[in-house]
Order: C-alpha cells, then structure tokens, then sequence
C-alpha cells in the first residue's frame, strides 16, 4: 500500500522539524518536504503534489486561510491546520473550516515542541483522517450506543400525528460546510430543526452565529428546554448531547451531559433515537457526510417508527462513512445530493 505523502508549510523551523520527524516516523507517511510559506509550497507542488497539507495559518508573504482557498478552489486536497490562532471559537478556527480544513489542531503559544511530542497521536490521526477524505466532492475502542443515554424506541401515543413537524440532521467531517448549504437554501416558514454536528465545546456557538447571519432561518447554540419552533435550528453544544422531548403538541431539547455514544458527545445516535421516541411519523431524519457510523442505528430508529428518512448521497460527501453505514442497516429511504437536501425537508414535511 502506497504511504500518505505530506507536506509542511510553517514558517516555524522547529515546528517543520518536529512535525516533519513525528510524520516520518509513522511507517504509512512519507514526509514530501517542509516549506516555511505558501508561496514556497506552491513552488514545490508544481512537480509534486502532496496527498495532505499540514498547514499554519500566520506567516510570512501569504496567510494559512488565504492558501487554503486557493488550494480548493484549483486543486482541492486534504488539509490539517496547526496553528496557535485556532483556539475553540476564535473566527480564525470557523474561517478556516469553513474554507475546507478537514481537522483543526490548536498549537499552544508556549511549549511548543513538547506539546507537538504530547500530540502527537492526534496529529497523526488527523492526517491519516484527511487522507481518507473527499474534498474533492464538497482508533479502535470500545464504544457505547444510545442506551447509555436512553432506552431504545417502544410504541408510544407521542407517534400519534401533529401538525408539528421537526426535522433531524446529523453530520461529522465536512458538515460546517454542507450544514450552510442546506441551512441557507431554507426559508422561514420551514420546519424547526435539531442538528447534531461532531464539534469540539466552545466552537458550537460560533459556527451557529455565523450561519444565523448568512441564513433566513434562525440558527442558536441548543440551551436546555429550548422550543423547537418552525424557522429556527437548534444546534446541540459543544461536549454535551441533545434529545427532543415532547410536551402535548410542541417539541424541546434537553440538553445533558453523559458519557460518549459512538466515541463522540453529542452523538447523532442519541438525537435520532429521542426524535423517534418523541416525534415518530411527525420528523424527516437526515444523515450527511461524516466518519464512522454515528447516526447509522439512530436513522434506523426513526425510520421503523415512521418517519421520513434521507441520506447524503455519495458523490456529495467528503467523507461517505456516516451515510454508507446508514444506508448499509436499512435506515435511509433515498440517498439525494447535498444541494437537494433543503428542497428535500421542504417536500418531506409539505
């Protein structure tokens, strides 16, 4: 199997050096070469073109961010941005996913070279992570399901028809991006919406602020007891997971702590499974692009209780591993382009 050939470009010599002999280490990488500033990269990528981007963001003659738009718009490739001005939050972070980074790791402004040898795991997996992803179409552990968090869908009167309608997104790698796509086709008079997005604590808020201003609809970081109300989209935070419950005829969150489902907090699963105890045939389920198989069993859930379910098609996603596994246990009744799914929820919950 042919090794992951990365390239470097930070204009930190320690930091080309560290993580140059981190990645070089790892028998399944081959460090191509380790620049100290875009337009040195560029030089370099015109006779060989690297399978991920290691990439800092503040340096010399061109920043990170403008160097990411530029390699996804001609050529779009797998980037890992290591940078000091990503901490959880910060506009920088949110800029740079939403201009395609597949993973984000924040360097600390002291202690550099120990924390590169401290995260070194996680360094790794990120690239190994972004190699497997599919830009171009914009680990193993024990893991517990949703029962941890609630038990599994029985027969309720709550499946019993309403005229509220709610709609469930979950999604993991390439979802900043695919959430805005569909979030801003919506207009207000559509259904409420719960989204899961895989999202480290503190960045919920930020990314929820920022496609509340490009979007008709409202969009807000989840708060406990929050109405689901139709125009708005509630998304769960950061390190804590999200359940729909349901008073009479209107639908809440709750939002609680617990422990991983599927190795992430929130999980998808876990919102899936309390929108089919809550809401049955009244919900839409949509799984979109995402690693593993978050969602997968939670979809299935929805469906048996009567929902409407949907699927990310593959050619749309950048990374089909989350819509794959849902279509694989039979939760998904049509697999639509991402560009479809807004008009989609609209004809589902007509």
């Amino acid at each position: 199997m042919s090794r992951i050939q990365v390239m470097v470009v930070d204009d930190s010599a320690v930091v080309r050096q560290v993580v140059a002999a981190l990645l070089a280490d790892d028998p399944e990488i081959e460090v191509l070469c380790a620049v100290a500033d875009p337009l040195l990269a560029i030089s370099r990528m015109q006779t060989q073109w690297p399978d991920v981007i290691v990439l800092d963001i503040e340096m010399p003659r061109m920043d990170g961010i403008t160097f990411l738009k530029k390699i996804m718009a001609e050529r779009p490739t797998p980037v890992v941005i290591c940078s000091t001005l990503t901490e959880a939050g910060t506009q920088t972070a949110l800029a740079a996913l939403a201009a395609g980074a597949v993973a984000i790791i924040t360097k600390p402004r002291l202690g550099l070279k120990q924390f590169l040898q401290d995260a070194s795991d996680d360094l790794l997996s990120a690239v190994k992570t972004a190699a497997r992803a599919n830009v171009r179409r914009l680990s193993v552990s024990a893991k517990n399901t949703a029962d941890v968090i609630l038990p599994a869908v029985e027969r309720s009167s709550a499946m019993l028809q309403t005229t509220e309608r709610v709609v469930a997104l979950g999604t993991s790698t390439g979802g900043t991006q695919a959430l805005e796509v569909v979030l801003r086709t919506l207009p207000r008079v559509c259904p409420g919406i719960v989204i899961v997005q895989h999202m480290p604590e503190k960045f919920t808020a930020a990314f929820a602020a920022r496609l509340d201003s490009v979007c008709q609809i409202a969009v807000r970081e989840a708060q406990n007891n929050d109405r689901v109300v139709p125009g708005q989209a509630l998304i769960a935070p950061g390190g804590k997971h999200m359940l729909l419950r349901r008073n009479g005829a209107q639908y809440h969150v709750e939002v609680l702590d617990g422990p991983l489902v599927n190795r992430h907090r929130p999980s998808v699963d876990v919102l899936l499974r309390s929108v089919a105890r809550s809401a049955g045939a009244n919900a839409l389920g949509v799984v979109m692009t995402g690693m593993g198989d978050d969602g997968a069993a939670g979809l299935l859930e929805m469906r048996k209780a009567g929902a409407r379910t949907l699927a990310q098609d593959e050619a749309s996603c950048v990374v089909y591993g989350m819509p794959k596994e849902a279509v694989k246990r039979g939760g998904v009744e049509r697999s639509v382009p991402l560009g479809a799914i807004g008009r989609e929820i609209m004809l589902q919950l007509a």
